[in-house]
């Protein structure tokens, strides 16, 4: 089969799937509404084959040496199979998400304009990874837009780019609003980067934080009884704290065209296509001809212990259909290879899960929230 045949499979297989489900197990008013009303689909009861997939899930959670939570949405059918599902944890990055999807949906409601020009100052830079701060630093600013923003926030999980989204979009409590009002439950948003990352270290922000490694070099001055007392704190209650299964249940309800308009929609998911972060995380499990459409999230060390590393996303198979995917570890001294193998082994469940399914008639593909113009391209 040609690249090309393949892509379009991609491109319009899930909502097909869907389609066909909705129109074998309800009458045809009733697929009518849903498709046009964005209405949740019937929830189905597990299968034999979901129930596999469950416990391949636990195996890899139990297996793993940290504190994990692993969620698996089935995008057409609304199930959801894993383990630890609900036990909030970290978000770190994977926060951003709900930053774009607040600035999108004030697009769908003519709040925002993504060409408005917005200039990047000294004074705006946060903390970690932030790649505008070179531009920055060597131009005195950065003249750019929100929609480039967003792509940077997203792709290359810079945290100034988020922290000015935010800014633009009403802060804080403006996302949980979002997240409210959209009804995604079990995600609560936080706050900012500096404020989030200040306090996970025990510190209090400074402007001056943002330069070079000053943030690092204060953090390493704290007493270690400060610092360990503020690293418990954030893993005992995170400010940013989500399920696995409700951030698996949001992006499929996403990838169903529920919570955006479809040209917002297509947006989102094709900038998560181009994510550059954690390429061996979820991504390095993918079989031949899927794709993905991810968000990583990475949160700070103490005395060799990680918080928050995390890996979220949408992955789409060759005959379309697609599966909502989150792996959130709240705590764990486990090495990179072994966290990333652990991830990989998730998308590896989901594909034998998929290798079980019936073949679907791609022609049914009409009508989706997805279009061809923005799903994602293969992992390559």
């Amino acid at each position: 089969m040609s690249r090309n045949a393949i892509l379009a499979l991609v491109l319009f297989g899930f909502s097909g799937f869907l389609l066909l489900f909705t129109m074998v197990s309800e009458p045809a008013a009733r697929v009518e509404r849903v498709r046009l009303s964005g209405a949740p689909i019937p929830l189905m009861t597990p299968s034999p084959e979901h129930r596999q997939l469950e416990a391949a899930l636990a195996g890899l959670g139990q297996g793993f040496a940290g504190t994990v939570g692993i969620a698996v949405t089935e995008v057409a059918t609304g199930v959801t199979v894993g383990y630890r599902p609900e036990m909030a944890m970290p978000q770190q990055s994977v926060s951003k998400l709900w930053v774009a999807l607040t600035a999108l949906d004030q697009v769908d409601r003519g709040k925002l304009d993504l060409t408005e020009p917005v200039v990047v100052r000294a004074a705006d830079l946060t903390v970690f990874h932030q790649p505008i701060r070179e531009i920055v630093r060597q131009k005195g600013q950065f003249v750019t837009t929100y929609d480039e923003l967003l792509a940077r926030a997203l792709t290359e999980s810079d945290n100034t780019a988020n922290d000015l989204i935010l800014r633009r979009v009403g802060g804080p409590r403006a996302v949980e609003g979002m997240i409210d009002r959209k009804n995604l439950r079990w995600i609560t948003f936080g706050t900012d980067e500096i404020t989030k990352q200040s306090e996970i270290a025990g510190l209090e922000w400074r402007p001056s934080y943002a330069i070079g490694r000053r943030f690092y070099d204060a953090r390493s001055a704290l007493p270690e009884p400060v610092r360990k007392a503020a690293f418990e704190r954030y893993l005992a209650s995170p400010m940013d704290g989500a399920s696995a299964q409700g951030i698996s249940v949001a992006l499929a309800r996403i990838a169903r065209g529920e919570v955006l308009a479809r040209p917002t929609t297509h947006k989102l998911i094709e900038t998560l296509n181009r994510t550059k972060s954690g390429p061996r995380r979820l991504k390095g499990g993918l079989p031949p001809g899927w794709a993905i459409a991810h968000k990583t999230g990475t949160g700070q060390e103490y005395a060799g212990e990680q918080s928050g590393y995390n890996d979220v996303g949408l992955l789409f198979a060759p005959d379309g259909r697609s599966y909502a995917v989150a792996v959130m570890i709240q705590r764990t001294r486990a090495s990179y290879a072994e966290r990333m193998a652990m991830m990989q082994g998730v998308t590896r469940a989901v594909a034998a899960y998929h290798e079980q399914l019936p073949p679907i008639a791609p022609a049914l593909a009409r009508d989706a929230p997805v279009s061809t113009s923005s799903r994602p391209r293969q992992a390559e």
